[in-house]
């Protein structure tokens, strides 16, 4: 059973920002830093299913996160559709997609491919001020989601809702933090 992002890329940096070499290094452009965490990866797999015991195993529950185990018959054809999430559109066709016959179980592969990507910048900028040999002052900045790149989920995999094949909701947008530190 496939159940994960299977091209995750992180990467974590840290850079001082040669502010202080540009102009003659003070207190006012010494010690600012960017810092921050980017992921670039692949969706979750869709789980595509039926809530419905069309398959007559007894039972709407047994499947991944207590859905059915029931699936639809699916017919081959180009299954992912060339829409923007943004635009409300489907994200897959829907159509390949039928309803299995009473008493046996569809032919559908449960999680055959993924929904949309993640493309997420999480940074922060800090300014360390020391005021004596043992205590200083940190202003940070910190960002989530830095550029707002909208953070789709998976879209809707179940044959019999309404919305099955459309991407109905997404992960926060920007949000943004500040904060003051006294270091002694």
């Amino acid at each position: 059973m496939r159940s994960d992002a299977s091209d995750n890329f992180v990467v974590s940096y840290s850079y001082e920002l040669p502010f202080d070499k540009l102009w003659h290094g003070n207190r006012l452009t010494q010690g600012w830093i960017v810092s921050g965490t980017t992921r670039f990866s692949t969706g979750l797999p869709v789980t595509i299913m039926e809530n419905d015991d069309h398959g007559l195993i007894g039972d709407t529950s047994t499947g991944p996160n207590g859905n059915t185990v029931d699936e639809p018959v699916f017919t081959p054809g180009k299954l992912l559709q060339e829409t923007d999430p943004r635009k409300g559109g489907l994200y897959f066709n829907k159509s390949l997609f039928s309803p299995e016959p009473i008493g046996q179980i569809g032919n559908s592969p449960r999680r055959f491919f993924h929904g949309p990507g993640i493309n997420n910048w999480d940074m922060a900028l800090l300014k360390d001020l020391r005021l004596t040999e043992s205590k200083s002052l940190q202003f940070r900045g910190e960002f989530f989601n830095a550029f707002n790149h909208a953070q789709f989920n998976t879209p809707n995999g179940n044959f019999l809702n309404t919305a099955f094949g459309t991407v109905t909701s997404a992960g926060a947008p920007r949000i943004g933090q500040v904060a003051l530190k006294f270091i002694f």
